[in-house]
């Protein structure tokens, strides 16, 4: 890969050799999938916490200090129509998230409610000892619905009068 016009190679592809030279058991180690994810990741951002059609899920895990913040915009319809997602961990719980946020971009809220951390672990194909990742994945799915729906609930009635 070329900056374009500059026959010089380009931040990302040094970035990479980089990686690979450095950390050669991060494709050696990782499923192609993880990898893809964590030096691709989908949707990596944030939107507006304070907007009553995102709702924000902040999840941790104290064990490996995996920290994972996800997010999702839902339309008046109730169909998620963009997802965020920062995360401060491992390669697989870079990937979950990325997944993660794919996989909830059209769906209903009830949709996105039935995703498992199995899935996401069988796509990514997460060994035993990374599973935690896409029980991150899962809780922060959750929570985020979770804020979306109070957030719904919170807001006055339409119509209601003000005194």
């Amino acid at each position: 890969m070329a900056l374009a016009g500059s026959g010089r190679p380009c931040c990302s592809s040094l970035l990479l050799l980089w990686r690979s030279r450095l950390f050669p058991e991060l494709t050696e180690s990782y499923h192609k999938k993880v990898v893809d994810h964590y030096e691709n990741p989908r949707n990596v951002g944030s939107l507006n916490k304070d907007d009553k059609n995102v709702g924000t899920g902040l999840v941790g895990a104290p064990a490996c200090g995996d920290v994972m913040k996800l997010q999702i915009e839902v339309d008046d319809s109730g169909k998620i129509v963009d997802a965020k997602f920062k995360t401060f961990g491992c390669g697989s719980a870079i990937a979950s998230s990325s997944l993660a946020t794919e996989w909830v971009k059209g769906k209903t809220v009830d949709q996105a409610m039935a995703i498992k951390n199995t899935d996401i672990a069988k796509e990514l194909c997460l060994p035993p000892v990374k599973l935690h990742c896409s029980m991150l994945a899962e809780d922060a799915i959750k929570a985020a619905l979770a804020d979306y729906k109070l957030k719904q609930e919170k807001e006055p009635e339409k119509g209601a009068a003000s005194v």
